[in-house]
């Protein structure tokens, strides 16, 4: 599920967190990015829980209305909610119900105000009045009908974006990821293995999390050296002047280029450009490119890159 982009922004992230702290050990740091990437998965797990307690809370609603004898309307509404097998199949998947009693995960259940707010705004509008006039929905209507309604109500919602941002700061850059995960998850079921829900899981021996845990060993270990690295290649910034994130994007970026022989030159340097460009300042994005575009050109002429096989330069 992680891209090795985004284990380079955990890996930002630790060692922006290790910048800030005084005494700060290698080892609490590693513990830092290795919890972190072990959050994603769990906001995966958090994401599919929201899902079955919106339905939890369809069925209840339905029960409520029957009983009370709420207009037909609303009550058809919610039935044909209720039917999509999709819906129904996480619900009612026994391995999300086994790993939501297993973990500390959120309690979707107690935040009736958002449920009700996110059904309403799911079941009035034309995308599901038009779903809903579809007599007996086929599995691939269903899911065609609830692909996209996961991804212009639920992976878009204002408010899980804020509440996640209260449970887990690292979840706002992790959102994204996992709901792309997600929505590609949902396009490729099909109702012969529609139980074969994926469920990856946080493997510390995974080679991406080594890669991370091995780059993030690497700029805290030599800090001063990558710092020095630094000198006279900004000559129209003052140190200080630097943003504090763009010269941490800059030490992993040059702790990539020295000490990963097998990564391409081209590779790291448009990861970290994209990576300067939507985390740090509007001018962020050229001054990485012109202090990378140099180092390289330097290190090349000292012959420093050492890269392995073909075309890493």
């Amino acid at each position: 599920m992680l891209t090795r982009r985004h284990i380079r922004i955990k890996v930002m992230q630790s060692a922006y967190s290790f910048s800030h702290k005084e005494n700060s050990k290698l080892e609490d740091e590693l513990k830092f990015y290795e919890a972190s990437v072990a959050q994603t998965y769990d906001l995966y797990i958090s994401i599919l829980g929201l899902i079955k307690s919106l339905m939890d809370f369809t069925l209840d609603q339905l029960k409520t209305y029957k009983e009370l004898g709420t207009e037909e309307v609303k009550y058809e509404h919610l039935k044909a909610f209720s039917e999509n097998k999709v819906l129904r199949m996480i619900q009612q998947h026994p391995v999300l119900e086994k790993k939501l009693k297993s973990k500390k995960s959120i309690r979707w259940d107690l935040e009736f105000v958002f449920l009700k707010e996110l059904l309403k705004k799911i079941t009035e509008n034309t995308v599901f009045n038009e779903y809903q006039k579809i007599a007996n929905p086929s599995w691939e209507e269903d899911l065609k009908w609830f692909a996209k309604c996961f991804k212009n109500h639920i992976a878009t919602s204002d408010y899980l974006y804020d509440y996640l941002e209260d449970q887990q700061i690292t979840w706002i850059d992790d959102l994204p990821l996992v709901n792309t995960f997600l929505s590609k998850t949902l396009k490729q079921l099909s109702i012969e293995h529609s139980e074969e829900l994926p469920f990856p899981t946080f493997n510390k021996g995974q080679e991406d999390v080594q890669f991370g845990r091995e780059l993030l060993e690497k700029v805290i270990v030599n800090n001063d050296k990558l710092e020095s690295e630094l000198v006279g290649k900004t000559p129209n910034w003052d140190a200080d002047r630097i943003a504090l994130l763009d010269r941490v994007v800059l030490k992993i970026a040059i702790a990539e280029l020295l000490f990963f022989p097998t990564i391409p030159s081209k590779v790291t340097l448009n990861e970290y450009l994209e990576i300067a460009k939507d985390y740090s300042t509007p001018n962020s994005n050229n001054f990485v490119n012109g202090v990378l575009d140099k180092l390289v050109r330097e290190f090349k002429e000292e012959n420093r890159l050492n890269k392995i096989g073909r075309g890493l330069l």
